[in-house]
């Protein structure tokens, strides 16, 4: 697969040769035109012109209509004729398989694709960046457009993107996930985060480092490959650091010891009709549930969703199955169970101010009146 910049470059070399052919092309229908202007001295006005363009295209077509601008009136008619067949009829096939490869080589096709998703990718706010090119960073972005979070994947400079079980078209950056202006090009100081999955620590955590100093505020997770360098990751900025093989070896131990829960979660995972997740809701500023009670807020009774746990600001505690007449603060963060859309409307109607500013910026603000 080619890069972004050898697409833009092969495109404005075609761009030069289908200018340069065009330009031919009119060039020669002038010629003709103008030459067959003067060899017509029957016909005056306007009827002179159109039949002086109407005999070069015809002549250039090889179409063999009858001349209408009489060659034996001029000495050099016929030579005239036949040197603008040659020469012209050339210059159109040139141009003709210049605009043919122009189209079938899929160079239109791939600008278009290109701005499109540069467009797509410009008008995202709060969402998701995931560097790499391997079976990992797929499960990510699979996850991620499952649970309807907008997601950009950068992949490395001629990678392909990872394969997906997801439908619906992949945003994504082509170039090296470490540079800050390929990351600045998947949005990186509009993101809410990055995940850094490439095969090499030492590959995370360049990632980590361009990434935190380029966003300060960003949530970066990366992969780690060996135990050993967990420190290195987060010293170079990363908040969260997995590690597949211990998570792998985690789960082979429930599958072992709690089957039914491993079933359960894996389920719930797989599911694609419910796509039941264990999801955090921030309760931000302006929220209407600040100073209220949860039995007011009868999160338990929305259908498809189960209030698991409350966190308090700053995570000073955490209530499981918290008590109903316990008091909402904001900052405090709602731990429920649902699918993506009842916790969407969970965080459209408890989220606050800020989340309404990220719908609003995304363009995914509900409609007036829209509960």
């Amino acid at each position: 697969m080619a890069s972004y910049e050898e697409e833009q470059t092969q495109l404005a070399e075609m761009r030069r040769r289908l200018r340069t052919a065009g330009l031919a092309a009119f060039a020669t229908l002038t010629v003709g035109s103008v030459g067959y202007y003067i060899l017509d001295t029957e016909d005056v006005g306007i009827h002179r012109v159109l039949d002086a363009i109407y005999m070069t295209v015809i002549t250039l077509t090889t179409v063999g209509y009858n001349e209408i601008v009489p060659l034996d009136a001029h000495p050099w008619g016929r030579v005239f004729t036949m040197v603008l067949l040659v020469f012209g009829f050339t210059i159109l096939a040139y141009f003709a398989s210049t605009l043919t490869a122009f189209l079938v080589e899929g160079q239109i096709g791939n600008v278009f694709r290109r701005q499109r998703m540069e467009k797509a990718i410009g008008g995202l706010k709060e969402h998701h960046i995931v560097c790499g090119d391997r079976a990992l960073a797929g499960y990510v972005l699979d996850e991620l457009r499952r649970t309807n979070r907008a997601a950009v994947a950068v992949v490395p400079t001629g990678s392909t993107p990872p394969p997906l079980t997801t439908e619906g078209e992949l945003l994504y950056v082509e170039g090296d996930p470490a540079d800050e202006d390929v990351l600045r090009k998947a949005g990186i100081m509009r993101a809410a985060g990055i995940f850094a999955c490439m095969d090499s620590d030492r590959e995370n955590v360049l990632i980590t480092l361009t990434a935190r100093q380029t966003n300060p505020i960003l949530r970066i997770v990366s992969m780690l490959v060996e135990i050993k360098n967990e420190a290195k990751l987060r010293r170079a900025g990363a908040d969260a650091v997995v590690s597949p093989p211990r998570i792998g070896g985690l789960r082979m131990a429930s599958e072992m010891v709690r089957p039914t829960v491993a079933t359960f979660l894996d389920s719930m995972l797989r599911d694609r009709e419910q796509n039941l997740r264990i999801e955090e809701v921030p309760v931000g500023g302006g929220s209407p549930a600040i100073g209220k009670r949860l039995s007011t807020l009868r999160l338990n009774e929305t259908p498809g969703l189960l209030l698991l746990a409350l966190v308090e600001r700053g995570g000073a505690r955490t209530w499981f199955k918290p008590d109903e007449t316990h008091v909402v603060e904001q900052g405090s963060v709602l731990i429920v169970m649902g699918g993506p859309e009842a916790v969407e409307k969970l965080r459209r109607d408890y989220g606050g101010v800020d989340h309404a500013e990220n719908l609003k910026a995304t363009g995914n603000a509900p409609a007036q009146g829209r509960a």
